[in-house]
């Protein structure tokens, strides 16, 4: 059976570990993220149904992307229950991402915020994928995980939802929770989901913690520092930083009042 090169599931170019076409990609996320941040006021004043709207429209990109990325394993002949389930992480954190953006619930934002943005970055550095740009599947493969830290700092920089210490304990135990499910399915079926029965036959960041299973625990500690590291830089420290701001801006008001 012919294929569309771009679509062509035995398309033999390689993917390269930050060539151009990669690191063009990470500049692409951050200069999205950096947008979203620039007009978050801009994005808060939208009307409650356009707000709606946009909330929806990116739930459905988002869930989209999944269903094209089915099709395009039924499209090549190689979808398997082995290999095409949605059941690595980041595709648990997509579909639920997409799911928080439709009811705001709080508690799922709380679970997947840390282990959905951690989880999208590390697979956005180092990508277990087999094709290079412009394949469909590279093109699928970095839109899904840029829409995952999308939608989740929207959630946080335009709806305002805010996590504290106890959002890092909630990411972790969903991992944890998640991992095993997954495992069990794995078990069932022969399949290596979120890779809880040998690692990936790419290079990844797992090569650096040890041999199974001693690498399960080290994602353990690797997804603790790295939750942490998350709440640190993007609330803490602002928080902190916002905080010595206003009480400088009280103390010069208090200052002038006397005067």
């Amino acid at each position: 059976m012919a294929y569309a090169p771009w679509l062509d599931p035995y398309d033999e170019s390689p993917f390269i570990a930050f060539s151009n076409s990669h690191m063009i990609s990470m500049i692409i996320v951050v200069l999205l993220v950096l947008l979203l941040f620039l007009f978050r006021h801009s994005l808060r004043r939208l009307s409650e149904r356009s707000s709606r709207l946009l909330r929806i429209g990116l739930a459905s990109m988002m869930i989209g992307s999944e269903i094209v990325l089915q099709l395009w394993y039924v499209y090549g002949g190689i979808w398997s229950l082995q290999t095409s389930l949605p059941l690595e992480l980041c595709s648990l954190t997509l579909l639920l991402s997409a799911l928080l953006l439709l009811t705001r619930t709080r508690w799922l934002y709380s679970a997947v915020l840390f282990a959905g943005i951690a989880g999208a970055l590390m697979a956005i550095v180092t990508p277990n994928l087999g094709y290079a740009y412009a394949h469909f599947r590279f093109i699928q493969f970095f839109t899904a995980h840029a829409m995952i830290i999308l939608a989740l700092l929207y959630m946080t920089w335009v709806e305002q939802f805010r996590p504290g210490w106890r959002s890092v304990a909630g990411s972790m135990i969903f991992v944890n929770i998640a991992a095993l499910v997954v495992y069990a399915v794995d078990v069932l079926l022969g399949a290596n989901y979120m890779f809880l029965r040998h690692k990936p036959n790419t290079p990844s960041v797992l090569d650096m913690l040890g041999p199974y299973p001693v690498y399960i625990l080290g994602e353990e500690v690797l997804a603790l520092v790295l939750f942490t590291l998350l709440y640190i830089v993007l609330f803490a420290i602002p928080d902190r930083v916002k905080q010595h701001h206003n009480r400088k801006k009280t103390k010069t008001h208090q200052i002038q009042s006397k005067l």
